[in-house]
């Protein structure tokens, strides 16, 4: 029996012993409370600006559990840290791996910088960490694989480097993987495919390369795949397709290929955004597509799918946007009726297809949500339909670039909202509707390329919001209303060349102050240049060329800082040259030619560069003081014999006179006679009548084409032989000397590689007229610029291999190398660019055209033999830098233009692309890539993805060829002539390249 006083012994060490345990159990949890109070302490610290104040209430005075931002658990542990969108700057501690209970980071929405620590990987019970929308930078750590209860990770919106851990499989917890937005790079780690529980993976947004992994096709939990904006690679995965439980299926903006699955729509029934676009998928849009009936969204623009576009879209009741522009759909716009029971649309585009037909009326009862409509650059025909008034809440229309002619139907006025309106390229005629002035919101108003007259509505000044006005290469008359003037909101460009407007210039264009282009070129303008001008600041592009301006040019063009290119050319302006232009340090171009200007030419600024400048056709100009003065003195010797000369020349021209009724009486034949002898006495030489026949009497479906100074028929001579007819339009100034310079270019020259003389025609028509005609070899291929442009293709529906193009480079090389070094004398083409490139039976290259040839005497091109046209030879874009400077055509012009047209046929863009605006050119473009990133700029046409058009030959190898060509075309391409490599050089370096790609 235990005693009482025994048992009360007992029961004091059984409490001394529960009481220290609860004690020690105290103390432990205070020093780890300490532990996170230093650690969000050290936090803070890093903290260099906190502008909610949000972490003023971190302080010794308060619990730690009240601190803002915080939550603590059941053992007073941190267990969240919520500091998302405060604004905060500075850097995240490496202290915060101390916090060890820590189960929910958000520091989303700050601006944050520095590296992420390696002491995050300490968090072991870490579940959410989104650091997104910050500034930092460095890789991602690869410890951070240790967090193995982490579900959610979100890094998106910074600046990460470096790859994607392998290990990020082994998290085999995560729901959602988001690394969008950063600046990644290397291959998706197939290490991904064993986060069997996730959900969403967004690596969206950053420069991944390689294959998309099979492995992927293993998430079947996946709802969200977002992969766009990187450099994949290569065809879709199958298993992709099968991932049924998608949502999101995003993979735009990347390099793939391949046909999309027929049964897309089957395999993917719960899709409600499929995004495709910007890669290089070819086929037929699959029908099962509009099968999905809940899908909000379908964007498979700027890929290369045929065929029409299947039925179904009547059952897309929820559909929100709907783009399939810039492929190679075919077709009428009928699609559009059933896409009237998509209420929710705000978004429509089918531009840039090979669509035709009219815009059906049914276009009026789309959604009245309907935002954007891009119908340009197809064949549609026909009318604008008055409907398209009733899209009420329209913000942009564009249906440029198409064959739509009428007038501007009056009812575009009532799209109030709309901001963008592009009518341009077209064959609208009539007036311009004075209604289109009530569009108060609208920003950029294009209607350039039409055939619109009459005169512009003063209604226009009620644009308060216009940025851009583009009325060029149009019929419109009157003088210019100066409400356009006083629209203070035009800052991008104001374009009303090539009409026939008239009048003076009023001085309110000086309210145009924030305007960084002008061009009122090519029309009938009158009076002095006003002094206003100097008011426009921001002006980069002035041109007010081929008008009737007079006066001297005014002191005030030294106010434009900013300007960058200047031309006044063939006006009536008289006086000096201004020395102000010598102070605007951004000038690079200046076309002064062709005025009455005198006096000396100043010497300093852009006038330094010779090449920079035109002054062509003022023969008072003179270089120096001194050859000032000599020209006067010389003048009044002149005087004296021009006075002493008039008597002679006006018996002269009484002799001319009677001469010339001589000449009339003997009729029309002696016209045609008069025709150089010796081009008569080279080639066979063939009646008008035999071109009529020849052509079906110059039936429609028998036209090739149109060029500068004639058209051209196919046709089929007496003997079977089947030609292309160029028929020269004798009305247009220069077709005559045309005719002359290209006969004579080719009278003594023999090349496989240049199109072949057959014969000419040198008759009267059955109305007495001259006709002129040549007769040229047919060519089957058409020309290289359709190949280009994909308007050719051969049986297989391919575009031109990289095999394919070499050989055309090589075949245009000799053609040049020819006519520069070994036809007997040297002939410079001015010319050359890929619609003059044609293309026979076998795709053998030949050089066609020389409407513009000169034959230069040596090769220096030093004196000139015989010239078609004066003024600038060439076309936009091919023309080398010197011609437009006043520089003589020569071998090395040949070769720049020849550069550029290698660029065109490794990039697929044309050096006149929309792409190549304020300053930057095809070749600056090209070369701001070379050599590392040019594969990025490799037309995507180009069949390297499967290489199904050259299977003989690697895809390395090819994309070392074209980059190989790229070079040669950079090297031929250079600004200064001297500096530019010979086209026999280039011709070396071609088939030196062909010889290792077939090594290979």
């Amino acid at each position: 029996m235990v005693s009482l006083p025994g048992l009360l012994s007992t029961l004091s060490i059984v409490s001394l012993l529960l009481f220290s345990q609860l004690s020690l159990s105290f103390a432990e949890l205070n020093s780890q409370n300490l532990t996170d109070r230093e650690a969000l302490l050290s936090i803070k610290a890093k903290i260099t600006k906190d502008p909610t104040n949000t972490l003023s209430s971190w302080n010794e005075s308060s619990p730690l559990c009240q601190w803002s931002g915080i939550r603590c658990d059941q053992d007073n542990r941190v267990s969240t840290l919520n500091l998302q969108t405060l604004g905060l700057t500075g850097f995240i501690s490496p202290y915060i791996g101390n916090l060890s209970s820590l189960r929910y980071l958000y520091l989303q929405g700050n601006q944050l910088s520095g590296s992420l620590p390696d002491e995050l990987s300490h968090l072991k019970r870490l579940q959410v960490m989104n650091v997104s929308s910050n500034l930092i930078q460095g890789n991602i750590p690869l410890n951070i694989t240790m967090c193995t209860k982490l579900t959610i990770m979100d890094l998106s919106v910074n600046r990460f480097s470096g790859q994607i851990p392998d290990m990020i499989g082994t998290l085999s917890k995560l729901q959602s993987l988001n690394f969008a937005q950063n600046q990644l790079s290397g291959t998706i780690p197939r290490s991904i495919g064993n986060l069997s529980s996730l959900v969403t993976l967004n690596l969206g947004t950053n420069t991944l390369h390689g294959t998309i992994p099979d492995e992927l096709g293993k998430l079947h939990r996946l709802e969200q795949l977002q992969l766009t904006l990187n450099n994949l690679t290569g065809t879709v995965p199958s298993s992709i397709y099968n991932l049924s439980a998608l949502v999101n299926f995003n993979l735009a903006s990347n390099e793939l290929y391949g046909e999309l699955p027929s049964n897309i729509g089957f395999l993917l029934p719960n899709l409600l955004i499929f995004h495709v676009c910007i890669n290089s998928f070819t086929g037929q849009i699959p029908p099962s597509l509009h099968n999905i009936t809940k899908v909000q969204s379908l964007r498979m623009s700027h890929n290369y799918l045929v065929g029409s576009v299947p039925p179904g879209l009547d059952k897309l009741h929820d559909l929100t946007m709907y783009n399939i522009g810039y492929n190679q759909l075919v077709g009428t716009l009928d699609f559009i009726t059933s896409l009237t029971n998509s209420r929710n649309l705000t978004f429509l585009a089918a531009d840039s297809n090979l669509f035709h037909g009219s815009i059906p009326p049914s276009i009026g009862n789309l959604s009245s949500t309907l935002s954007k409509l891009y119908l340009g650059g197809n064949q549609i025909s026909g009318t604008i339909p008055k409907s398209i008034g009733q899209l009420s809440n329209l913000t942009l229309l564009s249906i440029g670039n198409n064959l739509i002619s009428g007038e501007i139907p009056s009812e575009i006025s009532h799209l109030k909202q709309i901001q963008e309106l592009d009518l341009a390229k077209n064959n609208l005629t009539g007036k311009i509707p004075a209604l289109l002035g009530n569009l108060s919101r609208i920003t950029q108003l294009n209607l350039n390329g039409n055939k619109l007259n009459g005169s512009i509505p003063t209604s226009f000044g009620a644009f308060d919001n216009l940025l851009l006005l583009d009325l060029s290469n149009n019929n419109l008359e009157e003088t210019i209303p100066n409400t356009i003037f006083t629209l203070t909101s035009l800052t991008s460009l104001l374009n009303l060349s090539h009409n026939y407007l008239t009048g003076p210039l009023p001085r309110e264009i000086g309210m145009l102050g924030k305007i960084d282009a002008i061009d009122l070129s090519s029309n009938n303008l009158v009076g002095n240049i006003p002094d206003s001008i100097g008011q426009c600041e921001s002006l980069q592009v002035l041109s007010f060329s081929d008008n009737l301006f007079s006066g001297n040019i005014p002191n005030t063009i030294g106010d434009l800082k900013a300007l960058q290119s200047l031309d006044l050319s063939a006006n009536k302006l008289t006086g000096l040259i201004p020395e102000v232009l010598e102070e605007l340090q951004a000038l690079q171009f200046l076309n002064l030619s062709n005025n009455d200007l005198s006096g000396t030419v100043p010497t300093e600024g852009v006038f330094k560069n010779h090449s920079a400048i035109n002054l062509q056709g003022n023969p008072k100009l003179c270089l120096s003081f001194d050859s000032c003065a000599s020209h006067r003195k010389k003048s009044k010797v002149i005087i004296i014999a021009v006075v002493s000369s008039i008597s002679l020349a006006l018996c002269f021209v009484i002799v001319l006179l009677f001469w010339a009724l001589f000449m009339k009486k003997k009729g029309k034949d002696a016209r045609v006679s008069s025709i150089n002898n010796s081009i008569k006495a080279t080639y066979k030489m063939v009646s008008y009548d035999e071109i009529l026949k020849a052509t079906r009497n110059f039936d429609p479906t028998y036209l090739i084409g149109r060029g500068s100074f004639g058209t051209v028929y196919k046709g089929t001579l007496w003997d079977g032989m089947i030609v292309a007819v160029k028929v020269l339009n004798l009305t247009i100034k220069g077709a005559s000397k045309s005719f002359a310079a290209e006969c004579e270019a080719l009278r003594n020259v023999r090349h496989r590689n240049l199109v072949k003389l057959v014969t000419l025609c040198l008759s009267l028509d059955f109305a007495n007229n001259d006709f002129q005609a040549l007769v040229y070899e047919f060519m089957e291929n058409g020309s290289l610029e359709e190949w280009i442009r994909g308007r050719k293709r051969n049986e297989n529906g391919e575009s031109l291999s990289v095999l394919e193009r070499l050989n055309i480079a090589i075949d245009v090389a000799c053609a040049m190398d020819y006519l520069h070094n070994d036809s007997g004398g040297t002939i410079v083409h001015c010319d050359l660019k890929p619609s003059n490139i044609l293309l026979d039976k076998e795709m053998c290259a030949k050089v066609s055209d020389f409407g513009l040839a000169k034959l230069l005497v040596n090769p220096s091109g030093e004196t000139e033999a015989i010239s078609s046209t004066g003024g600038l030879k060439g076309s936009i874009g091919y023309i080398p830098p010197e011609y437009g400077f006043g520089g003589k055509p020569s071998t090395k012009g040949d070769v720049y233009s020849y550069g550029v047209m290698l660029l065109e046929l490794v990039t697929g863009k044309s050096p006149t692309d929309d792409l190549f605006v304020g300053g930057l050119s095809l070749e600056k473009w090209v070369r701001a890539a070379f050599p590392d990133e040019v594969e990025k700029l490799v037309d995507p046409v180009l069949c390297l993805k499967g290489h199904t058009c050259s299977p003989e030959l690697s895809l390395e190898s090819q994309m070392k060829c074209v980059v190989s060509m790229a070079r040669v075309g950079l090297s031929c391409a250079i600004d200064t002539p001297d500096t530019r490599c010979t086209m026999q050089d280039a011709l070396h370096e071609l088939k030196s390249i062909k010889k290792i790609l077939l090594q290979s």
